[in-house]
């Protein structure tokens, strides 16, 4: 049920992002907003055929580092130094998390602040009212309610079923005598707990995993429509490698929750097709779109904006809340110092490391 909505919400997703591609295509600027916005499509670095050849090449390199990322994890899960309760796991878990935390601060929100603060939209309300931080942090709050309300709703759904079951095994143990249906009872009701606690925690880490690909599922299709409708090649040398890391760091914070969710193939298998293949998936739209895309409309700057500061306000409480928060307060960590110091330092590399490829991507 869980991934069929999931799918579900993917394909729909992406049904919305190709709609608004053919309205901001068809959207016809002012002279005076076209004299304003006009990009100079001559000189050195304007070549449509060297463009679209490095996009290329970009595409399969992109693809092959996605899937490196983010398969990854699962990969290595029956390795005993790699599975998710080793300690290695937890410092690679806390440095994917220092990335996407980076990917939110440093590369999503300032693309969208540089959208809705185009000179080739309007001073009013463009650039009167800071839109940015603002949808960022309703989008915060909004995936806040969501993660509190599923949790919430799947908690009851556990309360009344270990109700059942406790009904049942005490109907079923009242047959026996004595100390053996105490004995039975109280075993029982333990291993009860134990399981509820369990099945808790998956469900966190399935709604954790879900919310977090949302995210950085739109913010690629972004990135891979813009890259692939630009004919600067010279603005696409550089992205590629960068792309490629951003990609490759971001696929293991995201293996590592899609590992620790426990899905079964299925499942794991459409969340690594989705993150690998967005990008790529966005350069082609872009250099089949080329022509026709304006990168510069007022319709492409507000929708694509508008997503990035939504991607931003995810991905920022995703990571900081369900990824550092509940790490570092979990009780591996609290009771291991040193194990609790060395996971700072490793996620500030994580962040550090992201944070400087803003200059590239």
């Amino acid at each position: 049920m869980a991934s069929t909505a999931t799918a579900k919400l993917l394909q729909s997703i992406t049904l919305f992002i190709f709609i608004f591609i053919l309205i901001s295509a068809a959207d016809a600027k002012s002279e005076e907003d076209a004299a304003r916005c006009a990009k100079s499509r001559t000189g050195r670095c304007h070549d449509r055929s060297k463009a679209i050849h490095l996009n290329c090449i970009a595409i399969g390199c992109i693809l092959v580092a996605s899937i490196i990322g983010v398969s990854s994890p699962l990969l290595t899960r029956s390795i005993p130094a790699l599975s998710t309760d080793g300690d290695l796991f937890v410092l690679v878990k806390a440095f994917a998390s220092g990335v996407i935390v980076a990917t939110g601060f440093m590369h999503v929100m300032p693309d969208s602040w540089n959208d809705l603060t185009s000179p080739c939209l309007p001073d009013m309300p463009w650039r009167v009212f800071p839109f940015t931080p603002f949808i960022t942090m309703v989008a915060a709050y909004l995936t806040m309610m969501m993660d509190t309300f599923a949790t919430s709703w799947y908690e009851k759904r556990m309360v009344l079923a270990r109700g059942l079951s406790g009904e049942e095994q005490s109907n079923g143990n009242g047959k026996e005598s004595g100390s053996g249906h105490g004995h039975g009872h109280g075993h029982g009701h333990v291993v009860g707990m134990v399981f509820a606690d369990r099945e808790s925690d998956l469900m966190k880490n399935r709604v954790v995993a879900q919310v977090l690909e949302l995210g950085i599922v739109v913010h690629s299709v972004v990135i891979g429509l813009s890259m692939g409708a630009t004919d600067n090649y010279c603005t696409v040398q550089p992205l590629v490698i960068a792309i490629c890391f951003h990609q490759l760091f971001e696929g293991m914070g995201l293996g590592g929750c899609i590992s620790q969710a426990e899905y079964k193939f299925k499942m794991k298998a459409i969340m690594v097709f989705f993150f690998s293949v967005t990008t790529p998936g966005g350069i082609v739209l872009g250099i089949l779109l080329q022509r026709v895309y304006d990168e510069n409309s007022p319709m492409a700057l507000i929708v694509v904006g508008v997503l990035n500061a939504i991607s931003a306000g995810l991905l920022i409480y995703m990571a900081l809340v369900d990824l550092l928060a509940a790490e570092f307060k979990g009780p591996k960590l609290q009771r291991n110092m040193k194990l609790q110091f060395v996971s700072y330092v490793v996620a500030l590399m994580g962040t550090g490391l992201m944070s400087l490829m803003a200059k590239w991507a």
